[in-house]
């Protein structure tokens, strides 16, 4: 049965249409580097609102990290003095250097780790739907940072380009 194997997969998927086989192939780093991108480019708005106080008429009150890390003592995450600046960093750097593909693992890292803990607080705070505040989005955004974090950056980015499977 003709195929098409994935980047990440070790094993060849059948296809419905073997025609197409040769086309996702070509398509699957591009798609695989777009999904990164935008994974990691997400962060940048959100981190460019809490640290700087661009686009103040979205989300919350939080204009720089002096609020943030008030909020986040009022939140339950003491202290917020440390944890608002290395939020900002996850967001501001991380989230980029994971769009190009750059260290993407050690990128990934922080980006997870900070996803798992705003799932719970959305869920606490929301409970399941986007709109209502939940866990929704930030379980998706949860899981296309996982995927990097476990497949690293893939043939589209600039750790292939220089040679290292971060």
């Amino acid at each position: 049965m003709v195929g098409y194997k994935s980047p990440a997969m070790t094993e060849t998927t059948p296809l419905i249409f073997p025609a197409l086989g040769p086309l996702y192939q070509a398509l699957a780093p591009w798609a695989e580097a777009f999904l990164r991108a935008v994974v990691g480019l997400a962060l940048v708005p959100h981190g460019l609102r809490m640290a700087f106080g661009f686009f103040p008429g979205t989300g919350g009150p939080i204009r720089d990290l002096k609020m943030m890390a008030q909020a986040l003592d009022r939140w339950g995450y003491p202290p917020g003095r440390l944890w608002a600046p290395l939020i900002a960093g996850t967001q501001l750097i991380a989230g980029p250097m994971l769009a190009l593909g750059l260290l993407t693992r050690v990128a990934a890292l922080p980006i997870v780790i900070f996803l798992l803990v705003s799932n719970v607080e959305r869920w606490r705070v929301g409970g399941w739907f986007w709109n209502t505040q939940g866990l929704e989005y930030t379980l998706m955004w949860t899981a296309g940072a996982l995927y990097f974090l476990v497949n690293g950056g893939g043939t589209v980015s600039l750790d292939y380009l220089i040679g290292r499977a971060f």
